[in-house]
Protein backbone atom coordinates (compact mmCIF):
# COMPACT_ATOMS: atom_id res chain seq x y z
CA UNK A 1 0.00 0.00 0.00
CA UNK A 2 2.58 2.63 1.22
CA UNK A 3 5.04 1.31 -1.50
CA UNK A 4 5.67 4.32 -3.19
CA UNK A 5 5.10 6.46 0.08
CA UNK A 6 8.09 4.50 1.64
CA UNK A 7 10.68 4.21 -1.33
CA UNK A 8 10.37 8.22 -1.83
CA UNK A 9 10.88 9.24 1.89
CA UNK A 10 13.87 5.93 2.20
CA UNK A 11 15.98 7.96 -0.46
CA UNK A 12 15.06 10.89 1.04
CA UNK A 13 17.11 10.26 4.32
CA UNK A 14 19.05 8.17 2.91
CA UNK A 15 20.81 11.21 1.05
CA UNK A 16 20.87 12.70 4.73
CA UNK A 17 22.75 10.49 6.73
CA UNK A 18 26.45 11.73 4.60
CA UNK A 19 26.04 14.95 6.64
CA UNK A 20 27.35 15.98 9.40
CA UNK A 21 25.37 19.37 9.83
CA UNK A 22 22.15 20.55 8.16
CA UNK A 23 21.61 23.54 6.89
CA UNK A 24 18.81 25.33 6.27
CA UNK A 25 19.30 24.66 2.17
CA UNK A 26 19.28 20.86 3.37
CA UNK A 27 16.02 21.59 5.59
CA UNK A 28 14.36 22.97 2.50
CA UNK A 29 15.50 20.31 -0.06
CA UNK A 30 14.34 17.20 2.30
CA UNK A 31 11.00 19.11 3.07
CA UNK A 32 10.25 19.75 -0.82
CA UNK A 33 11.28 16.02 -1.70
CA UNK A 34 8.72 14.52 1.68
CA UNK A 35 6.21 17.31 0.22
CA UNK A 36 6.33 15.59 -3.37
CA UNK A 37 6.35 11.81 -2.14
CA UNK A 38 3.10 12.29 -0.07
CA UNK A 39 1.27 14.43 -2.97
CA UNK A 40 2.22 11.13 -5.39
CA UNK A 41 1.07 9.29 -2.67
CA UNK A 42 -2.58 11.12 -2.86
CA UNK A 43 -2.85 13.19 0.46
CA UNK A 44 -4.92 16.12 0.41
CA UNK A 45 -3.31 19.18 -0.14
CA UNK A 46 -4.11 20.85 2.88
CA UNK A 47 -2.36 17.79 4.62
CA UNK A 48 0.14 17.90 2.97
CA UNK A 49 1.14 21.50 3.80
CA UNK A 50 0.36 21.02 7.61
CA UNK A 51 2.65 18.09 7.68
CA UNK A 52 5.24 19.47 5.72
CA UNK A 53 5.10 22.94 7.95
CA UNK A 54 5.62 21.26 11.30
CA UNK A 55 8.52 19.34 10.21
CA UNK A 56 10.10 22.15 8.87
CA UNK A 57 9.44 24.35 12.14
CA UNK A 58 11.10 21.39 14.07
CA UNK A 59 14.07 20.44 11.93
CA UNK A 60 14.97 23.80 12.36
CA UNK A 61 14.88 24.01 16.20
CA UNK A 62 17.27 23.27 18.79
CA UNK A 63 16.58 19.43 18.72
CA UNK A 64 18.38 19.02 15.19
CA UNK A 65 20.99 22.00 15.57
CA UNK A 66 22.54 20.74 19.17
CA UNK A 67 22.14 16.60 17.83
CA UNK A 68 25.23 14.90 17.43
CA UNK A 69 23.92 12.95 14.06
CA UNK A 70 21.33 15.41 12.69
CA UNK A 71 19.77 13.55 9.82
CA UNK A 72 18.53 10.88 12.49
CA UNK A 73 17.07 13.39 14.41
CA UNK A 74 15.07 13.85 11.29
CA UNK A 75 13.68 10.93 10.20
CA UNK A 76 12.98 10.80 14.25
CA UNK A 77 10.67 13.91 13.09
CA UNK A 78 9.49 12.42 10.40
CA UNK A 79 8.63 9.57 12.37
CA UNK A 80 6.45 11.34 15.17
CA UNK A 81 4.50 13.40 12.76
CA UNK A 82 3.22 10.31 10.81
CA UNK A 83 2.70 8.81 14.03
CA UNK A 84 0.52 12.19 15.15
CA UNK A 85 -1.40 12.22 11.58
CA UNK A 86 -2.32 8.80 11.63
CA UNK A 87 -4.12 8.98 15.33
CA UNK A 88 -1.13 9.30 17.67
CA UNK A 89 -2.36 5.99 19.88
CA UNK A 90 -3.81 3.07 19.10
CA UNK A 91 -7.70 3.66 19.73
CA UNK A 92 -9.72 0.69 21.23
CA UNK A 93 -13.58 -0.11 21.07
CA UNK A 94 -15.99 1.42 23.69
CA UNK A 95 -17.94 -1.36 25.05
CA UNK A 96 -21.17 -0.13 27.16
CA UNK A 97 -21.68 -0.70 30.40
CA UNK A 98 -24.76 -2.65 29.77
CA UNK A 99 -24.33 -5.03 27.10
CA UNK A 100 -24.60 -5.44 24.01
CA UNK A 101 -22.51 -3.35 22.74
CA UNK A 102 -23.89 -1.88 19.12
CA UNK A 103 -21.12 -0.87 16.52
CA UNK A 104 -22.97 0.87 13.17
CA UNK A 105 -20.97 0.42 9.98
CA UNK A 106 -21.48 3.05 7.28
CA UNK A 107 -19.93 3.57 4.00
CA UNK A 108 -19.83 3.98 0.67
CA UNK A 109 -21.28 0.94 -1.79
CA UNK A 110 -17.99 -0.85 -2.35
CA UNK A 111 -15.95 -0.78 0.09
CA UNK A 112 -15.94 -3.72 1.29
CA UNK A 113 -18.53 -2.84 4.41
CA UNK A 114 -20.65 -6.33 4.29
CA UNK A 115 -17.11 -8.41 4.05
CA UNK A 116 -15.78 -6.30 6.75
CA UNK A 117 -18.39 -7.14 9.11
CA UNK A 118 -17.52 -10.54 8.70
CA UNK A 119 -14.25 -10.03 9.98
CA UNK A 120 -14.72 -7.78 12.98
CA UNK A 121 -16.95 -10.25 14.16
CA UNK A 122 -14.35 -13.12 13.92
CA UNK A 123 -11.96 -10.75 15.70
CA UNK A 124 -14.34 -10.06 18.46
CA UNK A 125 -15.08 -13.87 18.45
CA UNK A 126 -11.30 -14.50 18.88
CA UNK A 127 -11.21 -11.99 22.04
CA UNK A 128 -13.67 -14.17 23.89
CA UNK A 129 -16.92 -12.11 22.87
CA UNK A 130 -20.56 -13.34 21.41
CA UNK A 131 -20.99 -10.89 18.26
CA UNK A 132 -24.66 -10.66 16.22
CA UNK A 133 -24.04 -9.62 12.88
CA UNK A 134 -27.51 -7.47 11.95
CA UNK A 135 -28.41 -7.54 7.84
CA UNK A 136 -29.62 -4.09 7.55
CA UNK A 137 -28.66 -3.15 3.83
CA UNK A 138 -31.86 -4.36 2.16
CA UNK A 139 -31.03 -2.12 -1.00
CA UNK A 140 -28.19 -4.24 -2.59
CA UNK A 141 -29.34 -7.28 -4.65
CA UNK A 142 -28.06 -10.35 -2.33
CA UNK A 143 -26.08 -8.27 0.69
CA UNK A 144 -28.48 -10.52 3.08
CA UNK A 145 -27.32 -13.71 1.89
CA UNK A 146 -23.87 -12.46 1.47
CA UNK A 147 -23.74 -11.64 5.58
CA UNK A 148 -25.44 -14.86 5.85
CA UNK A 149 -22.47 -16.27 4.70
CA UNK A 150 -20.09 -14.11 6.21
CA UNK A 151 -21.47 -15.19 9.64
CA UNK A 152 -21.05 -18.86 8.97
CA UNK A 153 -17.55 -18.20 7.96
CA UNK A 154 -16.99 -16.04 10.98
CA UNK A 155 -18.86 -18.85 13.34
CA UNK A 156 -21.27 -16.16 14.79
CA UNK A 157 -24.85 -15.48 14.76
CA UNK A 158 -27.01 -13.27 12.44
CA UNK A 159 -29.95 -11.36 12.89
CA UNK A 160 -31.52 -11.32 9.34
CA UNK A 161 -35.67 -11.59 9.71
CA UNK A 162 -36.03 -9.67 6.00
CA UNK A 163 -34.82 -11.61 2.64
CA UNK A 164 -33.74 -7.90 0.96
CA UNK A 165 -33.18 -7.08 -2.52
CA UNK A 166 -35.32 -3.79 -1.54
CA UNK A 167 -37.93 -5.72 0.48
CA UNK A 168 -38.32 -4.85 4.46
CA UNK A 169 -37.75 -1.42 6.88
CA UNK A 170 -33.90 -1.15 7.62
CA UNK A 171 -34.83 0.65 10.38
CA UNK A 172 -37.40 -1.86 12.15
CA UNK A 173 -34.86 -4.43 11.41
CA UNK A 174 -32.35 -2.14 13.83
CA UNK A 175 -34.53 -2.23 16.45
CA UNK A 176 -35.41 -5.65 17.02
CA UNK A 177 -31.78 -6.68 16.83
CA UNK A 178 -31.60 -5.36 19.87
CA UNK A 179 -33.85 -7.34 21.72
CA UNK A 180 -32.76 -10.22 20.09
CA UNK A 181 -29.42 -9.74 20.91
CA UNK A 182 -30.61 -9.47 24.28
CA UNK A 183 -32.75 -12.71 24.56
CA UNK A 184 -30.22 -14.61 23.18
CA UNK A 185 -27.14 -13.14 25.75
CA UNK A 186 -24.87 -11.52 22.42
CA UNK A 187 -22.72 -8.83 23.99
CA UNK A 188 -21.89 -6.96 21.06
CA UNK A 189 -24.09 -5.84 17.95
CA UNK A 190 -22.48 -5.09 14.42
CA UNK A 191 -25.37 -3.28 11.96
CA UNK A 192 -24.45 -3.45 8.55
CA UNK A 193 -26.04 -0.80 6.84
CA UNK A 194 -26.82 0.12 3.22
CA UNK A 195 -23.76 1.39 1.09
CA UNK A 196 -24.26 5.00 -0.57
CA UNK A 197 -23.19 5.02 -4.49
CA UNK A 198 -22.02 8.96 -3.35
CA UNK A 199 -23.94 11.10 -1.48
CA UNK A 200 -27.02 10.06 -1.52
CA UNK A 201 -29.62 12.08 0.42
CA UNK A 202 -32.01 9.40 0.91
CA UNK A 203 -29.81 6.66 2.10
CA UNK A 204 -28.01 9.26 4.64
CA UNK A 205 -31.30 9.81 6.00
CA UNK A 206 -31.57 6.24 6.30
CA UNK A 207 -28.40 5.79 8.26
CA UNK A 208 -29.14 8.97 10.48
CA UNK A 209 -32.57 7.14 11.26
CA UNK A 210 -31.27 3.72 12.09
CA UNK A 211 -28.25 5.70 14.17
CA UNK A 212 -31.29 7.65 15.59
CA UNK A 213 -33.42 3.87 16.41
CA UNK A 214 -30.09 1.82 18.24
CA UNK A 215 -28.07 4.88 19.77
CA UNK A 216 -24.93 3.06 18.83
CA UNK A 217 -21.80 2.94 21.22
CA UNK A 218 -19.72 3.05 17.69
CA UNK A 219 -20.06 4.33 14.36
CA UNK A 220 -17.45 3.34 12.26
CA UNK A 221 -16.97 4.79 8.70
CA UNK A 222 -15.52 2.35 6.31
CA UNK A 223 -13.45 3.80 3.55
CA UNK A 224 -11.54 2.46 1.04
CA UNK A 225 -8.02 2.48 0.87
CA UNK A 226 -7.80 3.17 -2.86
CA UNK A 227 -9.89 5.55 -3.05
CA UNK A 228 -7.48 8.22 -3.20
CA UNK A 229 -8.39 12.05 -2.84
CA UNK A 230 -12.37 11.10 -2.88
CA UNK A 231 -11.69 9.90 0.67
CA UNK A 232 -11.59 13.38 1.59
CA UNK A 233 -15.33 14.81 0.61
CA UNK A 234 -16.78 11.75 0.87
CA UNK A 235 -15.84 11.28 4.83
CA UNK A 236 -16.33 14.89 5.24
CA UNK A 237 -20.19 14.56 3.82
CA UNK A 238 -20.65 11.51 6.21
CA UNK A 239 -19.51 13.56 9.10
CA UNK A 240 -21.87 16.00 8.27
CA UNK A 241 -24.58 13.40 7.30
CA UNK A 242 -24.63 10.67 10.05
CA UNK A 243 -21.41 11.37 12.11
CA UNK A 244 -19.04 8.77 13.31
CA UNK A 245 -16.92 8.02 15.62
CA UNK A 246 -13.75 6.05 14.02
CA UNK A 247 -12.68 4.77 10.77
CA UNK A 248 -11.82 1.70 9.17
CA UNK A 249 -9.64 1.16 5.90
CA UNK A 250 -10.05 -1.68 3.62
CA UNK A 251 -7.89 -2.78 0.91
CA UNK A 252 -5.12 -1.99 2.34
CA UNK A 253 -3.10 -4.69 0.58
CA UNK A 254 -3.97 -3.51 -2.61
CA UNK A 255 -1.80 -1.22 -5.04
CA UNK A 256 -3.18 2.12 -4.30
CA UNK A 257 -0.67 4.77 -2.71
CA UNK A 258 -2.31 4.77 0.56
CA UNK A 259 -3.24 9.12 0.62
CA UNK A 260 -6.53 8.38 1.94
CA UNK A 261 -5.02 6.62 5.36
CA UNK A 262 -3.26 9.77 6.05
CA UNK A 263 -5.95 12.44 4.91
CA UNK A 264 -8.88 11.35 6.75
CA UNK A 265 -7.68 10.72 9.94
CA UNK A 266 -6.66 14.80 9.79
CA UNK A 267 -9.70 16.34 8.00
CA UNK A 268 -12.30 14.07 10.16
CA UNK A 269 -10.61 14.24 13.11
CA UNK A 270 -11.26 11.08 13.93
CA UNK A 271 -8.99 8.04 14.63
CA UNK A 272 -8.26 4.94 12.31
CA UNK A 273 -9.92 2.12 14.30
CA UNK A 274 -9.27 -1.11 12.06
CA UNK A 275 -7.73 -1.76 8.70
CA UNK A 276 -8.00 -5.17 6.81
CA UNK A 277 -4.82 -6.01 4.93
CA UNK A 278 -6.42 -9.31 2.92
CA UNK A 279 -9.10 -11.06 1.71
CA UNK A 280 -9.48 -13.36 4.08
CA UNK A 281 -10.94 -13.13 7.52
CA UNK A 282 -8.08 -13.25 9.33
CA UNK A 283 -6.73 -10.80 7.81
CA UNK A 284 -7.47 -7.88 10.00
CA UNK A 285 -6.63 -6.03 13.49
CA UNK A 286 -6.84 -2.91 15.28
CA UNK A 287 -4.60 -0.31 13.61
CA UNK A 288 -1.57 0.71 15.37
CA UNK A 289 -0.45 4.49 14.03
CA UNK A 290 2.99 4.00 15.51
CA UNK A 291 3.58 0.59 13.69
CA UNK A 292 2.42 2.04 10.53
CA UNK A 293 5.24 4.46 10.57
CA UNK A 294 7.53 2.30 11.27
CA UNK A 295 6.61 0.73 7.76
CA UNK A 296 6.00 3.86 6.20
CA UNK A 297 9.71 4.67 7.39
CA UNK A 298 10.94 1.40 6.19
CA UNK A 299 11.97 0.72 9.78
CA UNK A 300 9.74 -2.27 10.50
CA UNK A 301 6.62 -3.82 12.42
CA UNK A 302 8.40 -6.41 14.94
CA UNK A 303 5.64 -6.19 17.26
CA UNK A 304 2.74 -6.95 14.67
CA UNK A 305 5.01 -9.75 13.51
CA UNK A 306 5.48 -11.14 17.43
CA UNK A 307 1.68 -10.97 18.06
CA UNK A 308 1.27 -13.13 14.78
CA UNK A 309 3.69 -15.77 16.10
CA UNK A 310 1.30 -15.88 19.19
CA UNK A 311 -1.69 -16.32 17.57
CA UNK A 312 -0.52 -19.04 15.04
CA UNK A 313 1.81 -21.25 17.35
CA UNK A 314 0.76 -23.37 20.15
CA UNK A 315 2.70 -22.10 23.24
CA UNK A 316 3.47 -26.23 24.46
CA UNK A 317 4.19 -27.26 21.06
CA UNK A 318 6.72 -24.46 20.49
CA UNK A 319 8.66 -25.36 23.31
CA UNK A 320 9.15 -29.12 22.40
CA UNK A 321 10.69 -27.78 18.90
CA UNK A 322 12.67 -25.54 20.67
CA UNK A 323 14.40 -28.03 22.56
CA UNK A 324 14.54 -30.45 19.91
CA UNK A 325 16.29 -27.43 17.95
CA UNK A 326 18.95 -26.77 20.82
CA UNK A 327 19.93 -30.66 21.69
CA UNK A 328 19.86 -30.77 17.95
CA UNK A 329 18.54 -34.48 18.38
CA UNK A 330 15.17 -36.04 16.93
CA UNK A 331 14.61 -33.00 14.49
CA UNK A 332 13.30 -34.96 11.33
CA UNK A 333 11.24 -33.84 8.06
CA UNK A 334 8.31 -34.31 10.33
CA UNK A 335 8.90 -31.72 12.46
CA UNK A 336 10.56 -29.60 9.48
CA UNK A 337 7.26 -29.59 7.60
CA UNK A 338 4.84 -28.74 11.46
CA UNK A 339 7.16 -25.65 11.95
CA UNK A 340 6.62 -24.66 8.24
CA UNK A 341 3.06 -25.12 8.20
CA UNK A 342 2.78 -23.19 10.94
CA UNK A 343 5.18 -20.02 9.24
CA UNK A 344 2.40 -20.76 6.67
CA UNK A 345 -0.70 -19.74 8.56
CA UNK A 346 1.24 -16.73 10.01
CA UNK A 347 -0.11 -15.26 6.52
CA UNK A 348 2.54 -14.89 2.77
CA UNK A 349 5.75 -15.19 3.01
CA UNK A 350 6.36 -11.72 1.20
CA UNK A 351 3.91 -9.62 4.11
CA UNK A 352 5.83 -11.52 7.00
CA UNK A 353 9.43 -10.39 5.42
CA UNK A 354 8.27 -7.18 4.56
CA UNK A 355 8.09 -6.48 8.27
CA UNK A 356 11.44 -6.69 8.98
CA UNK A 357 13.37 -3.41 9.11
CA UNK A 358 15.24 -2.72 5.94
CA UNK A 359 13.41 -5.03 3.58
CA UNK A 360 11.91 -2.15 1.72
CA UNK A 361 15.44 -1.87 0.30
CA UNK A 362 15.25 -5.50 -1.32
CA UNK A 363 11.45 -5.06 -2.43
CA UNK A 364 12.57 -6.42 -6.19
CA UNK A 365 13.89 -9.63 -4.01
CA UNK A 366 10.65 -9.84 -2.18
CA UNK A 367 8.57 -9.81 -4.87
CA UNK A 368 9.78 -12.79 -6.13
CA UNK A 369 8.89 -14.78 -2.87
CA UNK A 370 6.12 -17.47 -4.31
CA UNK A 371 4.33 -18.88 -1.45
CA UNK A 372 4.38 -22.00 -3.72
CA UNK A 373 7.48 -22.89 -3.42
CA UNK A 374 6.53 -24.22 0.44
CA UNK A 375 3.65 -26.00 -0.90
CA UNK A 376 5.94 -28.13 -3.04
CA UNK A 377 8.17 -28.85 -0.10
CA UNK A 378 5.42 -30.13 2.12
CA UNK A 379 3.92 -32.34 -1.06
CA UNK A 380 7.27 -33.81 -1.52
CA UNK A 381 7.76 -34.17 2.16
CA UNK A 382 4.03 -35.98 2.52
CA UNK A 383 5.12 -38.23 -0.47
CA UNK A 384 7.49 -40.21 1.98
CA UNK A 385 6.52 -43.16 4.29
CA UNK A 386 6.89 -42.63 7.79
CA UNK A 387 10.45 -43.92 7.90
CA UNK A 388 11.88 -41.98 5.49
CA UNK A 389 10.61 -38.61 7.15
CA UNK A 390 12.23 -39.98 10.72
CA UNK A 391 15.54 -41.08 8.98
CA UNK A 392 15.93 -39.39 5.48
CA UNK A 393 19.54 -41.52 4.56
CA UNK A 394 16.92 -43.82 4.12
CA UNK A 395 16.23 -42.24 0.62
CA UNK A 396 18.37 -43.61 -2.01
CA UNK A 397 17.67 -42.79 -5.86
CA UNK A 398 14.51 -45.14 -6.37
CA UNK A 399 12.70 -44.05 -3.29
CA UNK A 400 14.05 -40.31 -4.85
CA UNK A 401 12.33 -41.39 -8.18
CA UNK A 402 9.34 -42.11 -6.44
CA UNK A 403 8.92 -39.30 -4.21
CA UNK A 404 9.20 -36.89 -7.08
CA UNK A 405 6.60 -39.43 -9.02
CA UNK A 406 3.71 -38.50 -5.86
CA UNK A 407 4.53 -35.04 -5.61
CA UNK A 408 4.49 -34.19 -9.12
CA UNK A 409 8.48 -32.85 -8.80
CA UNK A 410 11.39 -33.76 -9.82
CA UNK A 411 14.76 -35.58 -8.54
CA UNK A 412 16.44 -33.01 -8.48
CA UNK A 413 14.06 -30.78 -6.39
CA UNK A 414 13.57 -34.20 -4.55
CA UNK A 415 17.72 -34.25 -3.76
CA UNK A 416 17.56 -30.69 -2.97
CA UNK A 417 15.44 -30.70 -0.35
CA UNK A 418 16.95 -33.55 1.53
CA UNK A 419 20.82 -32.48 1.07
CA UNK A 420 19.11 -28.55 2.50
CA UNK A 421 17.41 -30.90 5.35
CA UNK A 422 20.80 -32.44 6.26
CA UNK A 423 22.67 -28.82 6.23
CA UNK A 424 20.14 -27.85 8.52
CA UNK A 425 20.49 -30.59 10.84
CA UNK A 426 24.37 -30.04 10.96
CA UNK A 427 24.12 -26.24 11.52
CA UNK A 428 21.70 -26.87 14.67
CA UNK A 429 24.10 -29.39 15.98
CA UNK A 430 26.40 -26.11 15.82
CA UNK A 431 24.06 -24.41 17.07
CA UNK A 432 23.81 -26.81 20.48
CA UNK A 433 27.32 -27.06 21.03
CA UNK A 434 27.62 -22.65 21.05
CA UNK A 435 29.22 -23.08 17.46
CA UNK A 436 32.78 -23.45 18.94
CA UNK A 437 32.16 -19.79 20.51
CA UNK A 438 33.88 -19.51 24.24
CA UNK A 439 31.05 -18.73 26.57
CA UNK A 440 28.59 -19.73 24.56
CA UNK A 441 26.45 -22.98 26.33
CA UNK A 442 28.17 -25.83 24.80
CA UNK A 443 31.30 -24.01 23.50
CA UNK A 444 34.64 -24.10 22.64
CA UNK A 445 35.34 -24.78 26.89
CA UNK A 446 33.11 -27.05 27.63
CA UNK A 447 33.96 -29.34 24.60
CA UNK A 448 37.41 -28.97 25.05
CA UNK A 449 36.81 -30.23 28.77
CA UNK A 450 35.09 -33.59 27.81
CA UNK A 451 37.67 -33.94 25.30
CA UNK A 452 40.61 -33.86 27.72
CA UNK A 453 38.51 -36.14 30.52
CA UNK A 454 38.13 -38.67 27.52
CA UNK A 455 41.71 -38.76 26.94
CA UNK A 456 43.06 -38.82 30.33
CA UNK A 457 46.09 -37.21 31.98
CA UNK A 458 48.92 -36.37 29.54
CA UNK A 459 52.13 -37.80 31.00
CA UNK A 460 54.94 -35.13 30.74
CA UNK A 461 58.53 -36.29 29.40
CA UNK A 462 60.63 -34.12 31.44
CA UNK A 463 62.54 -36.86 33.86
CA UNK A 464 62.42 -33.37 36.75
CA UNK A 465 58.99 -34.09 36.69
CA UNK A 466 58.73 -37.90 36.68
CA UNK A 467 58.65 -38.16 40.80
CA UNK A 468 56.31 -35.60 41.30
CA UNK A 469 52.45 -36.66 42.32
CA UNK A 470 49.42 -36.84 40.15
CA UNK A 471 46.77 -34.35 40.24
CA UNK A 472 43.46 -35.57 40.96
CA UNK A 473 42.34 -38.19 43.49
CA UNK A 474 45.50 -39.52 45.59
CA UNK A 475 47.62 -36.36 44.78
CA UNK A 476 47.90 -36.02 48.70
CA UNK A 477 48.77 -32.72 50.43
CA UNK A 478 51.85 -31.26 48.36
CA UNK A 479 49.67 -31.70 45.19
CA UNK A 480 48.99 -28.15 46.06
CA UNK A 481 52.46 -26.95 46.76
CA UNK A 482 53.59 -28.50 43.53
CA UNK A 483 51.17 -27.39 40.99
CA UNK A 484 52.40 -26.27 37.85
CA UNK A 485 51.30 -22.96 36.22
CA UNK A 486 49.08 -22.94 33.06
CA UNK A 487 47.90 -20.57 30.87
CA UNK A 488 47.02 -16.91 32.34
CA UNK A 489 50.23 -15.31 30.92
CA UNK A 490 53.79 -16.04 32.96
CA UNK A 491 52.50 -16.95 36.59
CA UNK A 492 48.99 -18.00 35.50
CA UNK A 493 47.35 -19.71 38.19
CA UNK A 494 50.23 -20.87 40.09
CA UNK A 495 49.76 -21.58 43.91
CA UNK A 496 52.54 -20.43 46.10
CA UNK A 497 53.33 -22.63 49.17
CA UNK A 498 51.54 -21.88 52.35
CA UNK A 499 54.31 -19.49 54.36
CA UNK A 500 56.07 -18.39 51.38
CA UNK A 501 58.06 -14.71 52.14
CA UNK A 502 58.52 -13.58 48.48
CA UNK A 503 60.67 -10.45 50.71
CA UNK A 504 62.97 -13.49 51.71
CA UNK A 505 63.93 -14.27 48.51
CA UNK A 506 67.68 -13.56 47.86
CA UNK A 507 68.01 -12.94 43.70
CA UNK A 508 71.83 -13.57 42.30
CA UNK A 509 73.60 -10.12 42.97
CA UNK A 510 71.84 -9.31 45.93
Amino acid sequence: MFETLSDRLTSVFSSLRSKGRLSDADIDATCREIRIALLEADVALAVVKDFVARIKERARGAEVSQALNPAQQVVKIVNDELIEILGGETRRLRYAKTPPTVVMLAGLQGSGKTTLAGKLAKWLRDQGHAPLLVACDLQRPNAVQQLSVMAERAEVAVFAPEPGNGVGDPVEVARQSIEHARRQQHDVVIVDTAGRLGIDQELMRQAADIRDAISPDEVLFVVDAMIGQDAVSTAQAFMDGVGFDGVVLTKLDGDARGGAALSVRHVTGRPIMFASTGEKLADFDAFHPDRMAGRILDMGDILTLIEQAQKTFDEQEAAKMAEKLVSGDGFTLDDFLEQMMMVRKMGPIKNLLGMMPGMGQMRDQLNQVDDRDLDRIAAIIRSMTPGERAEPKLINGSRRARIAKGSGVTVTEVSGLVVRFFEAQKMMKRMSQGMGIPGLPGGRNKAQKAQKAKKGRRVSGDPRKAGQPKSGAGAGAGAEETAQPRGGGVLGNLQLPPGFDPSKFKLPGQ
